[in-house]
């Protein structure tokens, strides 16, 4: 199965569901949408997880809609009578400049903005769509232009990468693509600025298929604090329920290593969001399937003595009103606690998922059901995850829901 078709399983929310066997506390947290997109120049479907500027402000991208219906990267600005408006920066024409905008945007220090594009560029081996893009947003004399880094070629270099770029302390940009390369299952790529102002890419990863984690992820990479890439692949690897993997880099080559295969039921399965490191180097990310109930779990893995890796369940979710199937990313707040979203569970007249936090006491960990979403004009299916501001707010993103059910930007007051 091509990363593509695993990714609409997904956004289709189809999920085996079993009985649920943990009951999770209530939380009184405000829960406010702020912007319901209307599918018309204001785009629909966001993706991604917001990113914030030091004045507030957060950046996103919607994945169809706009001036020409390829998607746009948007801008929301908060008022001081708690408003919000919302603002298209660039309106993705299917073009050089691509089309369809899955993995948000990230900022550098000049304020710049970088992105990937699914499909649109300048082709390559992809007839008709093209095969994606790697750009950047800039602001000049009050507008933004948009740069295209990179055109993929569908061969050795990969196509459709519909994840988060990611960027080092010298200006390199690193992402995956879920399909192409030498052995057509995706990968894993450094794109660096050169002297003449281009941009070229290596290869750092050619997935395999195989037990090196099956096919590229759409999933972010992350670094640790030592320089180190990590990722997830969401099949594959020796039992082929996807895997954890680690990039690291020297004398200036990159070696790449799978940390650990995930199991399947009742241990995690299929890992669609990126992973998130603690102080102590521990990672955590959560499973769309898998767990006691096979509807998804949260993990955490970490490193022993020996340089092994293990897993440990902090979560199993369940069926019925428990948050269940979720593909998110997940956030440490200011307390050590995580947060996340499902894309499904919740509300029984919805099932369109929900916001939950868990907090760590002793050996366990216990959850919080901080939202259910209920759809229109409430959000519904939040499939990536949250952002944290400097008051300690959360914000995150629905595919569907809102006044219009073209998707909604939500805010999460703890």
């Amino acid at each position: 199965m091509s990363k593509k078709s695993s990714f609409q399983l997904v956004v289709n929310g189809f999920a085996i569901l079993f009985l649920a066997t943990a009951v999770a506390s209530i939380a009184s947290a405000s829960t406010k949408v702020l912007y319901s997109f209307t599918a018309g120049s204001d785009g629909a479907d966001p993706a991604g997880t917001l990113v914030f500027d030091s004045a507030g402000n957060a950046y996103g991208t919607g994945v169809v809609g706009g001036d020409f219906g390829y998607g746009v990267v948007f801008q929301l600005t908060p008022h001081a009578n708690g408003k919000w408006t919302q603002s298209v920066l660039w309106s993705f024409s299917a073009g050089a400049d691509g089309k369809n905008p899955y993995g948000g945007v990230i900022l550098d220090a000049a304020g710049n903005l970088y992105g990937t594009t699914v499909a649109g560029g300048l082709g390559g081996e992809c007839t008709g769509d093209g095969c994606g893009v790697v750009y950047r947003l800039s602001q000049s004399k009050g507008g933004w232009n948009l740069t295209t880094l990179y055109n993929f070629t569908g061969l050795n270099d990969g196509f459709g990468p519909g994840g988060a770029v990611i960027m080092d302390k010298d200006g390199n940009l690193y992402g995956t693509t879920p399909d192409g390369g030498k052995f057509g299952e995706g990968v894993i790529y450094e794109l660096s600025p050169t002297n003449k102002g281009e941009w070229s890419l290596k290869v750092l990863h050619a997935f395999s298929g195989g037990k090196d984690g099956g096919v590229g992820s759409l999933g972010p990479l992350t670094f640790d604090s030592a320089g180190n890439i990590f990722g997830v692949t969401e099949v594959g690897g020796i039992h082929g329920a996807g895997t954890a993997f680690r990039l690291t880099s020297s004398a200036g080559k990159w070696r790449f290593s799978t940390i650990y295969a995930f199991k399947g039921m009742p241990s995690a399965a299929y890992p669609y969001g990126g992973l998130t490191p603690d102080k102590s180097g521990n990672l955590y990310g959560t499973t769309y399937y898998g767990g006691k109930n096979g509807v998804g779990s949260v993990f955490q893995l970490s490193q022993g003595a020996s340089g092994r890796w293990n897993a440990k369940i902090l979560r199993s979710f369940g069926s019925g009103k428990e948050l269940n199937s979720t593909t998110t990313t997940l956030v440490f707040d200011g307390s050590g606690d995580l947060w996340g979203t499902t894309a499904a569970g919740g509300d029984p007249g919805c099932d369109c998922g929900g916001v939950f936090e868990l907090t760590p006491g002793g050996n366990k960990w216990s959850e919080t059901v901080v939202h259910r979403f209920k759809s229109v004009p409430d959000g519904a299916y939040s499939y990536y995850g949250l952002a944290l501001d400097s008051a300690g707010n959360l914000y995150g993103t629905t595919v569907q829901g809102g006044i219009y059910n073209q998707g909604a930007i939500f805010r999460v007051k703890p």
